[in-house]
């Protein structure tokens, strides 16, 4: 039997690079590894892997790495992973409503464009998994994370009525929430809060200063105690697509196991205390 296809994107670094390198030593896969940028695709071809671009801001590249997966497989994917997300840290009443609309085409628009696209395959062979990656901010917000939380609290809803939607159909759909895992994310994040959030001008001016700017900008924040490599991210996302029983929701890290838990168990007031610790 023919190995498997599973398209994988943002792979670029992180969660999504860990998992196109795993399950491409990992018998029994073949894996196509997307990223924005053509220089990543380059140095992941470099490492023997399948690479080509897909950008979710850009629908004429969800087009062409469709066309290439086509080209190079004749249509058939037994299982995507929709990876690759950013944030823009600041207050919401500081946040462009142009800043907002960017966020959501990278973060949900693209995923739902990409996947909407993708289910047709999957239907007429008979078979298909989809997995999403969410976030501990899908369960629960956090401030200065407004932009992120509302794409990963949207993407909580699509997937979960994709998931319903899909019950009459041999398309199993699941939703992986990772706490805190070490990736780029945090050096991505910078660069646009420099874009687009003008904290200076800002009446949190004090707080950006005394709060999210030392925080964002530390070289050296020091170890997150819930924190786990990508690879934890990696073990759930091959059991929703090995596994002939997929979970819904797979939570990874100790912090989204405590907010899924506390979110079940703890009034509003007491949410918004800890959360405000955080």
């Amino acid at each position: 039997m023919s190995d498997r296809i599973i398209l994988i994107t943002g792979c670029s670094s992180g969660i999504g690079l860990d998992a196109a390198r795993t399950l491409h030593s990992r018998q029994g896969w073949r894996v196509l590894a997307t990223c924005r940028h053509a220089k990543d695709c380059a140095a992941l071809r470099d490492e023997g892997l399948e690479s080509f671009v897909l950008d979710y801001e850009k629908p004429e590249t969800i087009q062409a790495a469709l066309d290439e997966l086509t080209a190079r497989t004749g249509g058939r994917i037994d299982a995507l992973f929709n990876n690759g997300a950013y944030a823009i840290p600041g207050a919401v009443e500081d946040l462009p409503t142009d800043a907002l609309r960017q966020i959501f085409e990278a973060n949900l628009f693209g995923w739902h464009e990409l996947t909407r696209r993708i289910i047709p395959l999957m239907r007429a062979q008979g078979h298909g998994r989809i997995v999403n990656c969410g976030s501990v901010l899908g369960l629960v917000a956090l401030k200065w994370r407004g932009a992120y939380n509302a794409t990963k609290f949207a993407l909580e809803g699509l997937t979960d009525t994709l998931r319903l939607e899909m019950r009459d159909t041999n398309i199993r759909v699941s939703l992986i929430e990772p706490g805190p895992i070490p990736t780029r994310f945090r050096l991505n994040a910078r660069k646009n809060f420099e874009t687009w959030i003008d904290w200076e001008t800002s009446a949190r001016a004090d707080q950006y200063r005394k709060t999210l700017i030392p925080r964002l900008y530390a070289e050296n924040p020091g170890p997150d105690p819930f924190e786990l490599p990508p690879s934890a991210v990696t073990s759930k996302l091959i059991h929703a697509i090995e596994n002939p029983r997929p979970r819904a929701h797979y939570y990874v890290t100790r912090a989204t196991w405590i907010t899924a838990m506390g979110r079940r168990a703890l009034p509003t007031r007491t949410i918004d205390w800890l959360s405000n610790k955080a």
